[in-house]
């Protein structure tokens, strides 16, 4: 009489696997039942996806700010940064006022992104009024053109300009400006005028685009013009476009550094922007980057708070329309 050993109760199981194996196959089964549970109740996958994904955004966008305040609160001359900083001292803040006119600095690039915002929303409303509501002949071929311009290059474009601000160089053969722009807001204001009014006129022509009609004829029957019904009818309906538009011409203008730096001096006097007072803690034998960072700090305050106020609004607004509708 034969005994099977493999069919005996007490028998152990060897295998060429051993527990290595096992634990993986512990892991494969673990991962097995996470993934028949996300596809039973996807909800908890779109939860774990959206977690990660947040974690991602806040960490490549938050750090290097918190970064910049470890930079800031670490001593002058100290290279080795902690990640936590050791003593909250704020007082790099007040040097980068006291070192450099930083305030001027600020209002210089203030004025430019308030002035080419106002200049890009006004023309731009007019463009987009005429392309949005308007049939004419060569209405695609200028729409294709402002596309086309829109991926010009600002810095081919440097040379004929500081030619013609600096230089007084006739333009087109026929005129020259009547002064010198070159070192004034206008040599900044006018290229990114017209640098940044493709895309205004894009989005408000998609937004004046969708004013039902019936709405400009009332207010036409009321005795107003065209220019009348823009500004009190289309443009209030059109709030939402109108505010993304701006925010993205305002923001566009503030943080430009190539023409606002190369066709303005170096000096807050002279229309420097506020890059050029970030770089003026920066000698020829010293750098302070504790107040540098702090000052890339005190520049983005202004923008932060336009988002935040500004996506509050474009929110509402869109919730608005929807309900009245």
């Amino acid at each position: 009489m034969s005994i099977d050993a493999r069919n005996h109760e007490d028998a152990e199981t060897f295998d060429g696997s051993g527990d290595e194996t096992g634990g993986d196959g512990e892991n494969k089964s673990r991962v097995g039942r996470w993934a028949d549970d996300w596809i039973r109740n996807p909800e908890k996958a779109y939860a774990v996806m959206l977690v990660f994904l947040g974690g991602v955004l806040l960490t490549t966008s938050l750090f290097p700010l918190y970064w910049l305040f470890n930079v800031a609160m670490a001593p002058p001359g100290q290279t080795d940064i902690p990640l936590v900083p050791t003593t909250i001292d704020l007082s790099a803040f007040v040097q980068v006022f006291v070192q450099v006119p930083f305030a001027r600095f600020m209002f210089n690039s203030l004025f430019y992104a308030f002035t080419v915002t106002v200049f890009v929303l006004l023309v731009g409303s007019l463009a987009g009024y005429a392309f949005g509501r308007l049939e004419f002949r060569g209405k695609t071929p200028l729409l294709f053109s402002l596309l086309v311009l829109s991926f010009f290059p600002p810095a081919t474009l440097f040379i004929p300009l500081f030619r013609a601000f600096n230089q007084q160089v006739p333009m087109l053969g026929l005129f020259t400006l009547p002064v010198e722009l070159y070192g004034t807001p206008g040599a900044v204001v006018t290229p990114l005028s017209a640098f940044t009014m493709p895309l205004a006129i894009f989005i408000l022509t998609t937004f004046y685009g969708q004013i039902p009609d019936g709405l400009e004829e009332a207010a036409r029957v009321e005795g107003t013009t065209r220019l009348g019904a823009l500004f009190r009818v289309i443009m209030p309906l059109s709030a939402p476009g109108v505010a993304t538009a701006g925010i993205l011409t305002f923001i566009t203008v503030y943080t430009e550094f190539f023409f606002s730096f190369l066709m303005t001096g170096n000096s807050a006097a002279e229309w420097a922007p506020v890059v050029d007072g970030v770089i003026a803690f920066q000698t020829q034998y010293t750098v302070r980057y504790d107040l540098q960072a702090a000052a890339s700090l005190i520049a983005i305050v202004p923008v932060a708070i336009l988002v935040v106020v500004a996506q509050d609004k474009i929110i509402s607004g869109l919730t608005q329309g929807a309900l009245k509708e």
